[in-house]
C-alpha cells in the first residue's frame, strides 16, 4: 500500500474521522504543515512509550501514581468512579469535587463482550475497600450501559458496607459528561443521591 494511503488509513482510527476527513488531514500535514506532522509523530511515539495507567486511579500518567492521587489537597475518603479520562476532566472542571477518582476505561456492554472482568471491577473493589474510602460516588454516563455499570458496581459496593451515591440526573438522560455544560455537571454532582 502506498504511504499516502497508509497515512489516510491510519488517521481513520481516530473517532469521528471518516475517509474524507482523514484525506484532508493527511494532505494538510504533508503539504502545509510538515513541522506539525513531525511534532505529532514524535509526541504520539513518546506518549505510546511513556504514558501508562495510574496504579491507583487507572487514568493516564507518566509516573506510576499520578499527581492527583498523590495530592494532599484531595479528600481520600471519597472515590468518584467515572467511565473515561475525559469524564474525569469534566468533573475536575466543575471545581465541585475534591476527592479522588477511579477511571473504568469503559462501561459494561455485553453485546460488545465488555463485562466486569474486562473493566477490572476487582481493581475498583480493591481501591474502594482500602480502609480509607467511606463513600463511592458513581458518575457513569446516563446511557443504558452507564446505568447498568452504576447499578452493578453499586450493588457490589453496598454489599461491602460502603456508602454509595450516584450523581443526580441534572445530566440529560442519554447524555455523556464530556458533552455536558459545566453548570449542569456541577449541579448534578452537588445533588447526588444515595444509591
Amino acid at each position: 500500500m502506498p504511504l499516502i494511503d497508509s497515512l489516510i488509513d491510519a488517521l481513520r482510527v481516530l473517532p469521528g474521522v471518516g475517509p474524507k476527513s482523514a484525506q484532508r488531514m493527511a494532505y494538510h500535514l504533508l503539504q502545509r504543515d510538515r513541522p506539525g506532522a513531525t511534532r505529532l509523530a514524535e509526541t504520539l511515539a513518546g506518549a505510546l512509550r511513556d504514558v501508562r495507567h495510574c496504579e491507583r486511579c487507572n487514568s493516564f500518567t507518566e509516573a506510576p501514581v499520578c499527581e492527583r492521587c498523590l495530592s494532599p489537597q484531595r479528600d481520600p475518603t471519597q472515590l468518584c468512579v467515572v467511565e473515561m479520562p475525559s469524564d474525569l476532566m469534566v468533573m475536575e472542571s466543575t471545581l465541585a469535587y475534591k476527592g479522588l477518582y477511579y477511571v473504568l476505561m469503559g462501561k459494561l456492554s455485553p453485546l460488545d463482550g465488555i463485562g466486569p472482568r474486562e473493566l477490572g471491577f476487582e481493581r475498583v473493589m480493591a481501591r474502594a475497600t482500602d480502609g480509607v474510602v467511606t463513600e463511592v460516588i458513581l458518575a457513569t454516563n446516563f446511557t443504558n450501559e452507564g446505568e447498568a455499570t452504576a447499578h452493578y458496581l453499586g450493588e457490589m459496593l453496598r454489599a461491602r458496607g460502603l456508602k454509595v451515591s450516584r450523581i443526580a440526573r441534572g445530566v440529560p438522560v442519554g447524555g455523556e459528561l464530556e458533552h455536558t455544560d459545566l453548570g449542569t455537571v456541577a449541579q448534578a454532582f452537588t445533588e447526588r443521591r444515595g444509591w
